[in-house]
């Protein structure tokens, strides 16, 4: 099923007692905005479409390419009721966005005014966050995690009443490691009508049952990311989705684009959230924790490695023993090819280098590098 927006100025969501915590959040100016109606969204259905200023079906080029001369649904209804299925949620909890990276701008643009407004993030973690609000002209604060990678409670509950989103990536990018879900909890409790708790979930198919999905009906102030850029192998199809209640979904309607999903990568995301599709992926899933598992197992036993860190994900950081080895092994792999990832400019994360866990043959070669490098240094 599409979510339908009602294009009412006196929409029910403007209506709403204002003592809602949602809308005591939200912009007044994104309640009072009219949603922009595009043709499709304004209309369904029919067999002659000429209400959008589209290229008429004569196109040799977009006749055989499944009518790509038509601009696609607002949220298509095959793509929403599958993911639904997926993370086990409602329709109306869910929209679909160009990638998790869109969910998070339309975030900022939809709760917070440039200018005046502040979100929270909590470093080492995700980078387009903070980028995202620069870009929105929009506050930034750190709280950084504590020595053990995990909330710093008491410095977040300084933050109450000071922002408008509190940013929480589990697993975390780039460590790989879960947030503490009782720690989730108290923040959600703590910023319970003074802000959201965004929970980027980007990797959580590969630990599924550390999700925060089931806290939703709880806590109408969390919001959760997902995307098909990791786990379903899709990352060049650009699809991601914001997972949150009806009201905050429809906010955020409000500001999206109006087409955020092209045609074809609803038919592709839609048949990868196929019943079938699905079994695979698991069993991919499975391939990768093992293969991450090597990697653990062979970055642990070299003497310049001071230490691996716990990951759910599919990639694993460690941390070299000095900053020239960190350096050297970075540019011995790209010379030779591979490409990894120097973290090091992140905060706490000093001499750390992430490798993503790739294909099995990419893993192996991985492997003839770093022996090879460690013969050079031994």
């Amino acid at each position: 099923m599409s979510i339908e927006i009602n294009a009412n100025p006196q929409s029910d969501t403007a209506k709403e007692n204002t003592d809602n915590s949602v809308l005591n959040l939200v912009r007044q100016d994104v309640i009072d905005m009219v949603a922009y109606q595009s043709a499709r969204r304004e209309q369904s259905g029919g067999t002659v479409w000429l209400n959008a200023n589209e290229q008429g079906g004569n196109n040799v080029f977009s006749q055989p390419i499944e009518q790509l001369n038509r601009y696609p649904d607002f949220q298509p209804s095959a793509l929403i009721n599958a993911y639904a299925s997926y993370a086990q949620v409602s329709t109306k909890q869910l929209l679909a966005t160009r990638g998790a990276d869109e969910a998070i701008e339309v975030l900022i643009r939809t709760f917070c005014e440039p200018g005046k407004d502040n979100i929270v993030i909590c470093p080492p973690t995700y980078g387009m966050y903070a980028i995202s609000a620069k870009g929105h002209l929009t506050d930034t604060t750190t709280v950084q995690l504590t020595s053990e990678l995990q909330l710093d409670l008491a410095a977040l509950e300084q933050q109450i009443g000071k922002c408008k989103l509190v940013f929480i990536c589990s697993p975390n990018n780039p460590t790989g490691d879960l947030i503490n879900q009782q720690d989730i909890i108290q923040t959600l409790k703590m910023f319970s009508g003074k802000a959201l708790v965004v929970v980027d979930e980007a990797y959580i198919d590969y630990c599924m049952q550390a999700s925060c999905v089931e806290l939703l009906e709880q806590f109408e102030n969390l919001v959760i990311l997902r995307t098909l850029s990791k786990a379903f192998g899709l990352a060049g199809l650009r699809c991601g989705f914001a997972i949150a209640n009806p009201q905050v979904i429809e906010l955020m309607s409000k500001i999206i684009a109006p087409y955020p999903i092209a045609k074809p990568v609803a038919d592709i995301a839609s048949a990868a959230l196929s019943s079938e599709a699905t079994l695979t992926l698991q069993r991919d899933i499975k391939r990768t924790l093992e293969l991450r598992e090597e990697i653990v197992i062979e970055l642990k036993v070299l003497p310049w490695v001071e230490q691996v860190f716990t990951s759910k994900a599919n990639f694993v950081l460690f941390r070299t023993t000095d900053t020239q080895k960190c350096q050297q092994l970075f540019a011995f792999m790209s010379e030779n090819g591979v490409l990894i990832r120097n973290q090091s400019k992140q905060l706490t994360l000093e001499n750390c280098l992430r490798i993503s866990i790739g294909s099995e043959q990419e893993l192996n070669e991985f492997k003839r590098l770093l022996a090879a490098f460690n013969q050079t240094i031994s």
